[in-house]
């Protein structure tokens, strides 16, 4: 026959454990997310080129990707086509996404959105704010866009480098989001693009693989 002392002890040993297995399985889920509804938040590289597709192939059918690129699309609200206020964000609310990946930026690099840069972190975290108010309330990744090389759509390598990334950076660091850096692993490789700008079937592959890396 078990002495009290001897079951306060099996009593707190079993309340212990049950401790740690609810904490285990809380960090397991922030580290894995649920990819039953993945979004895919973006400019033109999104909408049009295959890189959902292929990310689609590598996660495979228990997934459902939903493309919502918009072509031409900015963080910057001072621009004609800021994502913020693009339809596809009701799109994007009505499918309930459990986890959103965000490749924005591209276009803020353009000659004449790029006078606002002051106010791309702002406008970036409303853009965050209004994701993280889905009731699907899904799990969040920002990534560091493509690099930018010669092309004739008026898209400035500089300012994507020095202002674009720092702030994008900076966004992730302030509300504590995931990055996903394609940048890095795209340098130098202007022979994965079609343009300068999009990225041809190899170079999609790239951003899919980098992606599928960072969010399984």
């Amino acid at each position: 026959m078990l002495t009290p002392r001897v079951k306060i002890l099996v009593a707190l040993t079993v309340f212990l454990v049950i401790i740690l297995s609810v904490f285990f399985y809380v960090e397991n889920s922030r580290s894995h997310p649920d990819l039953s509804r993945l979004a895919l938040v973006g400019d033109s590289i999104t909408q049009i080129t295959s890189y959902p597709d292929q990310l689609q192939s590598l996660i495979g059918l228990n997934s459902t990707i939903g493309n919502f690129g918009a072509s031409g699309s900015t963080v910057t609200l001072n621009s004609i086509e800021p994502y913020l206020t693009n339809c596809s964000m009701q799109l994007l609310q009505d499918f309930q996404p459990t986890t959103v990946v965000v490749m924005l930026g591209t276009n803020d690099a353009r000659s004449d959105v790029y006078p606002f840069i002051d106010r791309f972190i702002d406008d970036y975290k409303e853009l965050v704010f209004f994701l993280k108010s889905l009731e699907s309330d899904p799990q969040i990744f920002l990534v560091i866009p493509p690099p930018i090389y010669d092309n004739n759509i008026n898209l400035s390598s500089e300012n994507f480098t020095l202002g674009i990334i720092p702030r994008i950076e900076e966004v992730a660091k302030e509300l504590n989001l995931p990055i996903i850096d394609v940048y890095t692993h795209m340098l130098y490789h202007p022979d994965y693009f079609v343009d300068g700008v999009h990225p041809n079937h190899d170079g999609a592959k790239i951003i899919a693989d980098v992606i599928y890396s960072k969010i399984t």
